[in-house]
């Protein structure tokens, strides 16, 4: 809104009830509509990717839609869309899984850890064709002073979280150029936005996911695709927040202190953001770094 103007006109009244009316009807007919569908994968052990509908292989066989046909129908929507997703037992990942599926996206969920140099690309492969991926990579902060971090805790951190991403981008950027389509979601860590005693090796290697999304990012998207994070902390998971620390009063002391909203964000909530940046409706984001923090870190 510009200025302070006010229309007192009956012409302007008219105008703004036939405006809100159609505003109204659009929302009956435009809601999206969620779908559950079948999603193997989430939970499974055995570090393989598996799905219902495509197996490796098969990709030939599955005809993707551009964002403008997506776009088309509801921005919102997954529907027909091939999601992957890395480490989808950990964090956020199972919840994750079945939101993607809620909203109709057919989802391909690998529980292994990429560390190994010829995991990612594997795994990229054996999903086949792929609109979205969801790059979930992640272990727990060593919880070291600084001054007594070794070369192999900094070396694990960085093979676990770092090492993967530009081999993963090697297989799966590629197709996505061709097609002129495609979504890369990070998930990271606010630890990379705040600074955090006794995490130095964590936050470097999480705060490393989150400059190279920015660069890939700005990178790609003149090739129609984009790449984005989302830097989470106070997620309520128990990759992290297992019962016993949220049981513990002085944890939830620090809650209070530390998080302006007061709680842990829900993995739903978070979740849904995730998937929100799968759909034709994040068309706009750009290397974009999102934190969910409950207001931890406020940028």
């Amino acid at each position: 809104m510009q200025g302070r103007s006010i229309f007192r006109s009956s012409s302007w009244a008219a105008f703004s009830l036939l405006a809100a009316a159609a505003t109204i009807a659009a929302h009956r007919n435009g809601l999206p509509r969620l779908r559950r569908q079948d999603h193997h994968g989430c939970g499974r052990a055995g570090g393989r990717s598996h799905n219902a509908k495509m197996r490796s292989g098969s990709a030939s066989h599955c005809r993707v839609r551009s964002n403008e046909e997506m776009n088309a129908v509801e921005p919102e929507s997954l529907e027909g869309r091939r999601v992957l997703v890395t480490q989808s037992t950990v964090f956020v990942g199972p919840v994750l899984c079945e939101v993607l599926a809620a909203r109709g996206a057919e989802v391909v969920a690998n529980d292994e850890r990429l560390d190994a140099p010829d995991a990612a690309e594997r795994v990229v492969r054996d999903a086949g064709t792929i609109d979205a991926l969801v790059i979930n990579l992640g272990i727990p902060a060593a919880g070291t002073l600084a001054a007594e971090v070794g070369d192999a805790e900094w070396r694990e951190a960085f093979a676990a979280m770092v090492d993967p991403l530009p081999r993963l981008a090697r297989t799966v950027l590629p197709q996505m150029i061709a097609r002129r389509s495609g979504k890369i979601v990070l998930l990271g860590s606010a630890a990379a936005l705040r600074g955090q005693n006794r995490a130095s090796s964590y936050s470097a290697a999480r705060g490393a996911q989150l400059a190279w999304a920015q660069a890939v990012g700005a990178e790609v998207a003149r090739h129609g695709v984009q790449v984005n994070a989302l830097a989470f902390n106070f997620v309520d998971t128990p990759t992290y927040f297992p019962p016993e620390v949220k049981a513990n009063p002085r944890f939830q002391e620090r809650l209070k202190r530390e998080v302006p909203l007061g709680r842990l964000v829900g993995a739903r909530e978070a979740a849904g953001f995730a998937a929100h940046l799968c759909s034709a409706a994040a068309d706009c984001f750009v290397g974009q770094v999102f934190s969910v923090s409950g207001g931890w870190v406020a940028r």
